[in-house]
């Protein structure tokens, strides 16, 4: 414990030099505890992201289409009908629900404004597939669908920039001149993970869009719904056995659609975000080191303007353990010190860009332990040298040496 104290005491000789010092140290914990949040929060967006698509979704795509002996690209083939959508929602035990649909752009207008957006055609059972509610109105029914109905639901965005804070329940708009009244507003769902911003949408029935605007019979996507997490490869096998069938492709043939799982996509997502998390760690790490630098440096220097002090406490009693325990206690202090220093700085700084930026940085608290705990063995052991030299000193040298 007297050691401890002498080790404290020296420090406090010089308290500027020792603050800039644990400075090195308090920018790398600092650092590594910023940026391993940035990377956390970036994984929480994703994954919230993935998460508002619905549950247990997947995602059937058409092939591609080969255009003079070239393939175009995944989701060009016309093959998958409304009939396909009908019965992977019938025929798939277990699938609880499924619904086709098929987007395109087109410019909408009102009475006030005018907006480029995307129109999508969808089922009935659209919004229980997608897990997506409504902020007001109501949605079109079977009856609609059948009878290619010109009625119109609002994303969040469409609303605020054709009617501003009018209710446009009743109202009409026109999609390529021709006039659709609008019955409901979807409740707001954000950014899809390929980026698209699924507030700026208006929705149609799917027989609408392809009699009336688009003039075809196929869509361009089918969404099912797993009735559980669990059952998500069943039903993706399902849909697949299903789909080969009705299409007339051998079990061994080249499908011409694919099926994606989102639970696949977001366990991707999570290891992408993993590995970002660490490099950005480690990249933060680079600090520390820099700052284990400084602390070796300046106990090297504490060495040698105190050699003569080392040489009389050698020279009363004090044995080579003593002089290497009492160095490492400053080295250990300034690097804990500058540790608490950077921990602190960091969780109010993950504090500031959630307020500024509406970032949701998590507090990573076991990190910050982690990280502080480990600077503080860093500037033990960068303290270790200086130390060891310092016990080794010969006592007739020290107290010699001016």
């Amino acid at each position: 414990m007297v050691l401890i104290t002498l080790g404290l005491r020296a420090l406090l000789r010089n308290p500027f030099r020792s603050l800039l010092t644990s400075l090195g140290i308090v920018i790398g914990v600092l650092s590594v505890i910023v940026l391993v949040s940035i990377g956390l929060g970036a994984k929480l967006l994703v994954l919230r992201s993935i998460q508002n698509l619905g549950p247990n979704l997947l995602v059937v795509i058409p092939g591609s289409v080969t255009d003079s002996g070239a393939q175009v690209g995944g989701g060009t083939d016309t093959t998958m009908t409304s009939e396909d959508a009908r019965a992977v929602r019938t025929d798939c035990p277990d699938v609880w629900n499924a619904s086709g649909a098929l987007r395109t752009a087109a410019q909408i207008q009102s009475s006030h404004a005018n907006w480029s957006t995307v129109v999508l055609g969808a089922e009935p059972n659209y919004l229980p597939v997608r897990d997506w509610h409504l902020a007001r109105g109501g949605f079109f029914g079977k009856e609609e669908e059948e009878g290619a109905a010109r009625v119109a639901v609002l994303g969040r965005l469409v609303v605020l920039r054709l009617f501003g804070l009018e209710n446009p329940i009743g109202q009409y708009i026109q999609i390529n001149h021709s006039p659709f009244r609008v019955i409901g507003v979807l409740s707001s769902k954000g950014q899809s993970p390929m980026g698209m911003n699924q507030d700026d949408m208006v929705v149609i029935p799917l027989s609408t869009l392809q009699s009336q605007i688009m003039g075809v019979t196929y869509v361009g996507v089918i969404l099912a719904a797993a009735i559980s997490p669990d059952r998500v490869d069943d039903a993706k096998r399902e849909i697949r056995e299903l789909l080969l069938l009705r299409h007339h492709i051998p079990p061994d043939g080249r499908p011409d659609f694919d099926i994606q799982a989102l639970s696949d996509i977001a366990h991707t997502a999570n290891r992408l975000s993993l590995i970002l998390t660490v490099l950005l760690a480690l990249i933060a790490s680079i600090s520390l080191i820099v700052g284990g630098i400084g602390i070796l440096n300046i106990m090297m220097v504490s060495v040698r303007e105190r050699t003569r002090e080392i040489g009389i406490r050698m020279a009363i009693g004090a044995r080579p353990r003593d002089i290497l325990v009492q160095f490492l206690t400053e080295s250990a202090a300034l690097s804990f010190i500058g540790g608490l220093g950077g921990g602190l700085l960091g969780i109010l700084s993950i504090v500031a860009i959630r307020s500024m930026l509406d970032w949701p940085a998590p507090i990573p608290w076991e990190g910050t332990a982690v990280t502080v705990f480990g600077a503080t063995v860093l500037g033990v052991l960068f303290g270790l040298y200086p130390a060891w030299r310092a016990s080794r000193l010969d006592p007739m040298d020290a107290l010699r040496y001016e």
